[in-house]
Formats: C-alpha cells, sequence, structure tokens
C-alpha cells in the first residue's frame, strides 16, 4: 500500500458529461486509466448546473434538460504523480479546465472489508 500524507497537490480537472474517449465517458475512461497507472485515487462529481470557458449556461433544471452537465474529476496524489498527470491530461482532455493546488492529507487508509461468509 502506498503512503500518502502530508503536503500533496490537488488536481481537478472540470469536464462535460458528455465528453467521450474512444466512445466512452470520458470521466470514466480517465478513472480507469489513473487507476491502472498506480495513482492514489480519485473521485468524479457530477455537477447539476455550470457553465465554462463558452458562457453557456447547463442544468439539470426541469425545464430546461442538458446533456452536459459538469463533472469534475479530483485527484490526490504527490507531485511527481501529477507530473505525471498532465500528459495524460493532454492525451485525453480536449477541452476543460484542470487546476492544481496545494493539499495537506491527514489521513489516507482503506477501509476494513467486512469477512465475506460463504453460503451453504
Amino acid at each position: 500500500m502506498r503512503v500518502l500524507d502530508g503536503e500533496q497537490v490537488l488536481a481537478r480537472i472540470f469536464i462535460g458529461e458528455s465528453d467521450k474517449w474512444h466512445h466512452r465517458p470520458l470521466s470514466i475512461a480517465l478513472l480507469e486509466r489513473l487507476r491502472k497507472e498506480g495513482f492514489a485515487g480519485a473521485t468524479v462529481f457530477h455537477g447539476v448546473a455550470g457553465f465554462g470557458a463558452r458562457s453557456v449556461l447547463h442544468t439539470a433544471h426541469l425545464l430546461r434538460l442538458s446533456e452536459d452537465l459538469p463533472v469534475v474529476i479530483e485527484v490526490v496524489d504527490t507531485q511527481d504523480h501529477i507530473d505525471r498527470l498532465i500528459p495524460i491530461l493532454d492525451e485525453m482532455v480536449e477541452e476543460g479546465l484542470v487546476t492544481l493546488e496545494k493539499a495537506r492529507v491527514l489521513k489516507y487508509a482503506p477501509g476494513k472489508r467486512p469477512l465475506r461468509v460463504p453460503e451453504g
């Protein structure tokens, strides 16, 4: 298990729900790629409303359903891993916003899984 504590880096990747990577949702493709590349973790958040560089409002409001709601992917990892993230994003993300900031990790530990008792 990797150890992650103290000062690290938080990357936020802002994309749209309709963004694709090889005919798959970009958010899921990025998540799977980061896991494969050994990143500490990532979380995908689906927004209910937002706008970006084009100032087009995307909303989940019932009267105006959007097919491109905002999605944010957050990744907290070491500076070395975040440096490896940049070329991945250059490859996979055509449009959107990426921000980086310092993050102080207080706890990074896997939860305890309950024992599964075989049936039968």
